[in-house]
């Protein structure tokens, strides 16, 4: 495809070709510059640049900083040319291929990748250092010299056109690429270098992996999803020095992450000296300009145990990319974009299930002390020794319907079994000529019911508050809510016995079937409510 007439237009002194390139933030032609006869990169950024005065302005102004960036990893703007209702920035123009072409086709060695990648790091450092992010960081945005420098390009350009947040489709297209994109940057909250720390991260591990760190597929709305709310997956059959270094950098919160590139650079380089030797970047020949505290660390690794050699076996294997891109991204901001983090962020609960869940709580806590026991003839005893403050001949001692002791009276009195004095606590039903209830001497807490009920509390909670979570992180599905049924009922049953033991009150099943209920409907409830839609 030719350029149009505008951009001929608006640069009289280039020879301008064929399109090269094309993606959400423009369109790429090749040219050449006639007084000089140098090469170039002519990109044409999208029309609604023009069309709108803040984005417009917003972009002039960053288009002075990218012209002022001058390192050997960054891909130099030569020109900056708004003319015509066009907005065009003209680049060196690199023939060596990109990283992802190469990785696609030839592969790379461990040692190439993380050359490559600190490479990258370089050149994000001074530009965050000048002021400039990122925010697009990909192996197609990372291009070799033709003689195998590596350079990042298209710097800035997705900050200037979204505002540093990540806009989608209605239909779901994601201007950017979903694959690499930080999970502050989807959400659209404040942006720091740790949101290129993040993507470039991401690409390490691909080049190491030939994978991503999250599942593919679901759409490219999906992949942001897991990065927001799910963990990367720990990354395999990669020594452990390389692994730690690359999960640092994938955490999902940017304070837990490398501060900047150039501290992520600093432990790359050490993992690496200490996987492969100090003289590993040496031996590479991979053209990489470092920092001085960069080069200290490439070749002096940090103290640490000393590693069996065994992970020597991936250094001259090749990793190739074991997919395609995993979502392609939306090419034309005349399409209608909204925020992602309006689409991902989990809805707001609705008010009715929140409401639903609170009262049926508040009720369950409530019955075991508004509803107390009957009106019963107390009998305090110590159930270590025989009891013979009871008339009749057979007592049975029960709780909410279930049989504790059933014993015959003997001279000495009723005396109870070793494990019916365990297990109760509080308080019981015993029967003999008459209806008591059985207060123990023992602290309530030191029975199987007392214990047995606050054990049964404190599982099942911490249970529930795990389905919940699981739920509001997208982690689990229409399982969860189903499961928060008998976990409820289990909670509002651990309530209602640890309530009546230490009221020492009288168990009774309807009380506890209630209580039961309650509990299910207020964690369903709860659930439904935690549950994005």
């Amino acid at each position: 495809m030719t350029a149009s007439p505008s951009v001929v237009a608006a640069l009289p002194q280039y020879d301008i070709g064929g399109q090269i390139g094309e993606g959400g933030m423009g369109v790429v032609y090749g040219g050449v510059h006639r007084p000089l006869g140098r090469p170039v990169a002519i990109k044409r950024l999208p029309r609604a640049v023009a069309e709108d005065q803040r984005m417009s302005a917003r972009f002039e102004h960053e288009a002075r900083l990218l012209a002022r960036l001058d390192h050997p990893h960054i891909v130099p703007v030569y020109d900056y040319v708004r003319d015509q209702g066009e907005h065009l920035l003209v680049m060196e123009r690199l023939d060596g291929g990109t990283v992802w072409s190469r990785f696609a086709s030839e592969g790379y060695t461990a040692q190439q990748s993380c050359g490559i990648v600190l490479a990258a790091l370089s050149g994000l450092h001074a530009a965050h250092e000048a002021g400039v992010l990122h925010l697009d960081v990909k192996p197609k945005n990372l291009l070799f010299t033709s003689s195998g420098v590596v350079k990042v390009a298209d710097f800035g350009i997705a900050q200037v056109v979204s505002e540093g947040a990540t806009l989608v489709t209605h239909a779901g297209a994601v201007l950017g690429t979903p694959a690499y994109i930080a999970p502050e940057q989807a959400l659209g909250n404040a942006l720091t270098p740790a949101a290129d720390v993040y993507a470039t991260g991401t690409v390490l591990y691909e080049l190491l992996t030939g994978d991503l760190p999250f599942e593919r597929g679901g759409g490219p709305l999906a992949l942001i999803q897991k990065r927001v709310y799910q963990e990367p997956r720990r990354i395999e059959n990669v020594p452990e020095p390389l692994a730690e270094v690359v999960m640092r950098s994938l955490v999902r919160d940017p304070s837990g992450r490398y501060r900047n590139a150039e501290t992520f650079a600093m432990d790359l380089a050490g993992a690496a000296a200490l996987v492969f030797g100090p003289d590993w970047l040496m031996q590479l020949r991979l053209p990489v300009h470092l920092t001085p505290q960069v080069a200290a660390s490439s070749t002096h690794p940090a103290m640490r145990p000393s590693q069996p050699r065994d992970t020597m076996s991936i250094t001259q294997h090749r990793i190739r990319a074991t997919m395609v891109e995993p979502a392609a991204p939306a090419v034309h901001l005349s399409d209608t974009l909204v925020p992602a983090a309006s689409v991902i962020k989990p809805s707001s609960p609705s008010v009715l299930f929140v409401v639903a869940a609170v009262v049926a709580a508040l009720l369950l806590v409530a019955l075991p002390f508004l509803l107390g026991a009957r009106d019963l003839p107390v009998v305090p005893q110590d159930l270590s020794q025989p009891i013979t403050s009871i008339g009749g001949t057979h007592l049975k001692v029960t709780a909410a319907g279930v049989t504790l002791a059933d014993v015959d009276r003997t001279a000495e009195g009723y005396v109870l079994p070793g494990a019916a004095r365990w297990i109760i606590g509080g308080a019981v039903t015993a029967t003999a000529d008459k209806d008591y209830l059985l207060e123990p001497a023992q602290t309530p807490m030191l029975s199987i019911m007392g214990a047995g009920s606050a054990v049964l509390l404190l599982f099942t909670l911490a249970y529930l508050e795990s389905v919940l979570r699981a739920l509001r992180r997208r982690q689990a599905g229409t399982g969860a809510v189903v499961l928060a049924g008998p976990l409820g009922f289990g909670l509002g049953v651990a309530v209602w016995l640890l309530v009546t033991v230490l009221l020492r009150n009288e168990p009774t099943l309807g009380l506890a079937v209630a209580c039961g209920v309650l509990g299910a409907v207020a964690g369903v409830c709860a659930a439904v409510a935690t549950k994005p839609s």
